[in-house]
């Protein structure tokens, strides 16, 4: 168990990030981050049966919203909202009011750096967050911005400038974030690289987003940062933050934003069961041969100027061009719009949910 450090840390965006953590179980796993959570307000998703009790550890700022919670607050749009799978931490998204979110999974801890030094992840993220990315030219020495580092020779002035970054992808030691097939080739594999680097992913590049140790400008990104209609009664699963982060990318790439990725690790302490993660991914592994070049080949409307229209016209082309594949696309492209007039309704100008209006909702200071 991590111990405190003996000065008091000074936050960076202390009153601008929500912590948004989606859970089944009682968070004891915060004790670790107390250190460096304890000055920012959490958002807690409960996922499985709101009658269960989560025990949250004491000293933290959090609200705990659960299935009954998200039903009251958004009616008949609860229907975009997913459970039993990760991808409900997505209502956090929503309901804040910060300019940042930072979300991570209640299975991972604080890890280390090479020299045993603790590492603070959602600073590293801050950083990450708060210097621009080159997505237009790759820089050999990584991010240019980071101390010790700037744009080698021959990296063109006009482009030095860089864009807003709008995600902060983190990595992690330990569990490696396998899809099945892999996690039953190799059940013993553990990450122990670690590679101090941080890069922007290029414009035109797709990734794999993984939603356990992740950051983003919630200004910038509004609501298309969307874990889909993934998990319970769905006929896939564990794929809600691959597709939010093929949406993501392709609207920042149309609208001139940065992702980077690398630094901060976390150390994921657990591997979840791959049969039954097989049982998730089955149909995702062959759909997501279609799904990819589609993103690879999307495009938006030059009208498309902001974060809401280019979802609505990325929600048009899935329902045409995916729905050819299965019409399970079909009703993910109909949820994608009932997220955006979710997001609507709770973002409406003047609009503020407040967690004193929220009487079945558990708050805490």
């Amino acid at each position: 168990m991590a111990t405190a450090p003996s000065a008091k840390l000074t936050p960076l965006l202390k009153d601008e990030l929500d912590i948004v953590i989606p859970t089944i179980q009682n968070l004891d796993f915060l004790e670790m981050w107390k250190p460096f959570f304890e000055q920012y307000h959490l958002i807690i998703v409960q996922d499985g049966d709101p009658s269960k009790k989560i025990r949250v550890p004491n000293g933290f700022d959090y609200q705990l919203y659960n299935k009954n919670d998200v039903n009251r607050i958004l009616g008949p749009k609860a229907s975009c909202i997913s459970f039993k799978d990760s991808a409900c931490r997505c209502f956090g998204y929503l309901v804040s009011k910060k300019n940042y979110i930072f979300t991570i999974d209640d299975d991972c801890f604080v890890a280390k750096d090479p020299s045993g030094k603790e590492i603070n992840a959602l600073e590293q993220h801050i950083k990450n967050l708060l210097t621009p990315s080159t997505t237009h030219f790759f820089n050999t020495l990584y991010d240019p911005y980071r101390e010790g580092a700037d744009f080698v020779r021959g990296y063109p002035f006009s482009l030095r400038e860089g864009v807003p970054t709008a995600v902060s992808h983190g990595l992690w030691l330990n569990i490696p974030d396998y899809d099945a097939p892999t996690q039953l080739v190799k059940p013993l594999e553990r990450n122990t690289r670690y590679v101090d680097a941080v890069m922007t992913v290029p414009k035109g590049t797709l990734f794999p987003m993984c939603g356990m140790n992740l950051a983003f400008d919630r200004e910038l990104i509004r609501p298309a940062m969307y874990f889909g209609l993934i998990g319970d009664g769905q006929p896939i699963g564990r794929y809600d933050d691959m597709w939010a982060g093929w949406c993501m990318k392709v609207k920042c790439d149309h609208l001139g934003l940065g992702v980077k990725t690398g630094l901060p690790y976390i150390w994921h302490s657990k591997a979840s069961n791959p049969f039954v993660n097989l049982k998730k991914e089955y149909k995702g592994i062959f759909w997501q041969e279609k799904a990819i070049p589609f993103f690879q080949s999307v495009s938006l409307p030059k009208e498309g100027s902001s974060v809401e229209k280019c979802y609505l016209a990325l929600a048009g082309e899935v329902k045409s061009k995916l729905g050819e594949v299965d019409p399970y696309f079909i009703k993910l492209a109909d949820a994608m719009v009932t997220w955006i007039e979710a997001w609507n309704m709770v973002n409406s100008p003047g609009e503020k949910p407040a967690m004193t209006s929220l009487p079945n909702a558990t708050s805490k200071k």
